[in-house]
């Protein structure tokens, strides 16, 4: 018998948004026994559609975020006298995704001396205050690719390196099953004092934690043919060779059951004339807004708010909330409530992880814990 159907390791889950990277920890195996979320919208979203899934699964275990204070005013004697009550375990992990938007390539590029940015280097701080058995941190790719970023980063890490071993490497949602090309970097950390050094020293090219590769999915961005732009109102046929799981079309939602799902009729209402949305080609998405998907291609990215419109690939409107988080690989059983705010909603699918990549990361985190006999069963 596997040591986590035995145990389940908990985990600390800061900047936890929609419960996006917790729902793949948890699909993994792990428990999630405490989070972290400032945006008190966020944290009622994450509490309904987080509940509701577990509740369709047959847990009745109520989701809740135990902390709502900005990271900045919560001391680590308070995370874990929340988070374990009975006093803290021997092992336990810590995963989160500080805001991303001082890194993005899309964003104002402020990086850590962004207000979000800043936010980046206090997990790290909470990681040498909390020492978790191991860590993991998701973040975009742009963390890495500014000499100036990937300079003060490196300066980070080398703090941390002294207490735990290291490794990253960079991830695309759509070679994990996602309809959506979405790039992500994962960093993975493991107390040197549970992980035999000759394991590190010996791996090849400084790597030595196996991160996933699915191998159905994989090289999916350069292995398919994939559909290219056309008139828009054509009707169309699906190439053979594509999967429909990573295509656009498998979100969909289809008018006769849009008010029988779940958040499948909510969805920002379009202030543009049919005719100039007419002249928007399916699949023209290199466009600064206004991009219309193609149904037989992945979405370019997760930006579904009020910045970024994505247009429906055959109808004139936007996408809604259920299909959005379709694109993020959430189940439809994750139900956010009605009244809350629309742009709150999109806003924090937007930011999520997608929960099959996380998933993935998690999997290979536990495989590689068990093999390593890091924590043993209870």
């Amino acid at each position: 018998m596997n040591n986590h159907q035995i145990y389940k390791i908990p985990i600390l889950s800061f900047y936890s948004g929609g419960g996006f990277m917790d729902m793949g920890f948890e699909q993994a195996g792990f428990e999630i026994v405490w989070t972290n979320e400032f945006d008190k919208d966020f944290a009622k979203l994450h509490a309904a559609g987080i509940t509701s899934w577990r509740k369709s699964k047959g847990n009745g275990i109520k989701a809740e975020i135990f902390n709502t204070k900005s990271i900045t005013e919560i001391s680590s004697s308070d995370i874990i006298s929340e988070a374990f009550p009975q006093g803290k375990p021997e092992n336990f992990g810590m995963i989160g995704g500080p805001p991303c938007q001082d890194f993005s390539m899309n964003g104002n590029l402020k990086g850590f001396n962004g207000d979000r940015g800043k936010l980046t280097t206090l997990y790290f701080d909470k990681i040498l205050e909390l020492k978790p058995t191991f860590f993991v941190m998701e973040n975009v790719t742009g963390l890495t690719k500014r000499k100036e970023t990937k300079e003060f980063l490196q300066s980070l890490l080398n703090r941390v390196e002294k207490e735990y071993f290291i490794d990253h490497e960079k991830l695309n949602a759509l070679e994990f099953g996602v309809p959506q090309f979405r790039e992500r970097i994962f960093f993975v950390g493991i107390k040197k004092t549970v992980l035999d050094v000759k394991v590190v020293s010996i791996s090849q090219f400084g790597k030595w934690f196996p991160f996933p590769v699915d191998n159905k999915y994989k090289d999916a961005p350069t292995k398919y043919k994939w559909a290219t732009p056309v008139q828009f109102g054509n009707t169309l046929t699906k190439p053979e060779d594509l999967p429909f799981e990573l295509c656009v079309e498998s979100c969909l939602v289809p008018q006769s059951e849009i008010n029988t799902i779940a958040n499948a009729n909510e969805f920002f209402n379009l202030y543009v004339t049919e005719k100039k949305l007419d002249a928007i080609n399916e699949g023209e998405t290199n466009r600064p807004s206004f991009k219309r998907l193609h149904r037989f291609k992945y979405s370019p990215t997760a930006c579904y708010g009020n910045n970024e419109v994505h247009l429906h690939p055959y109808k004139n409107r936007r996408l809604s909330v259920r299909e959005t988080l379709r694109i993020q690989g959430v189940p439809d059983s994750y139900i956010l409530p009605i009244e809350l705010p629309l742009s709150k909603k999109f806003k924090m699918i937007g930011n999520g992880v997608p929960v099959p990549m996380a998933k993935a990361v998690a999997s290979a985190l536990l495989q590689y814990i068990e093999k390593m006999k890091i924590i043993n069963s209870k």
